[in-house]
């Protein structure tokens, strides 16, 4: 199976990836970025775009590419990876349910304030890219994406937090956790 973890920048994606691949046995993260990072690399470019989810190879290539890795490997893919077009999300979520690989679907979610300062707090100068999709992230929220997915708020909660929460919701589909497991990303929790 596949949990994809959506939302924006700052939103946390990356770390409680890292955090759900060491409790859930068997998984393992693929960043999608890298496929569009290798269409960035043709020369001659593709068309001119100021984002590589435009590309429809991309989408195309995220759906290929999990489901050839599963097919070698078993398991789960946990994708940290934010789509915001619902256009993008229903051609890659379709291709998928296309091969039969079950997908779960979580947005990590904090208030635009949370959002901004964790992206500012980030380097130096915040990165002006990062911040840009601050607006269309509130916009998707509103009209789709948290109607598509599983809201986890991360506003108050640290990366391990919601990892478990993530894992939790998904045990339905994930093998049993140990409480040893649950210790080692959760400080002891239980």
């Amino acid at each position: 199976m596949i949990v994809w973890l959506n939302g924006t920048h700052g939103a946390g994606k990356t770390t409680t990836s890292a955090l759900v691949q060491q409790l859930i046995p068997d998984s393992r993260v693929f960043d999608a970025e890298k496929v569009g990072e290798t269409l960035m690399d043709i020369t001659p470019g593709l068309p001119e775009t100021d984002n590589f989810q435009h590309w429809p190879p991309w989408r195309q290539l995220v759906v290929e590419t999990a489901r050839r890795v599963l097919d070698y490997t078993g398991g789960t893919l946990v994708i940290p990876m934010t789509v915001l077009v619902e256009q993008y999300w229903r051609e890659i979520s379709t291709g998928l349910a296309h091969h039969a690989i079950p997908v779960r679907h979580f947005v990590l979610h904090a208030d635009q304030e949370t959002l901004r300062r964790r992206i500012e707090g980030e380097h130096p100068v915040p990165s002006p890219f990062r911040l840009k999709y601050l607006e269309p992230y509130a916009e998707a929220a509103r009209t789709w994406l948290h109607a598509e997915a599983e809201v986890i708020d991360t506003t108050h909660v640290t990366p391990a937090q919601a990892a478990l929460q993530i894992v939790l919701r998904a045990s339905g589909e994930a093998q049993a956790l140990s409480c040893r497991d649950l210790k080692t990303v959760t400080d002891g929790c239980c």
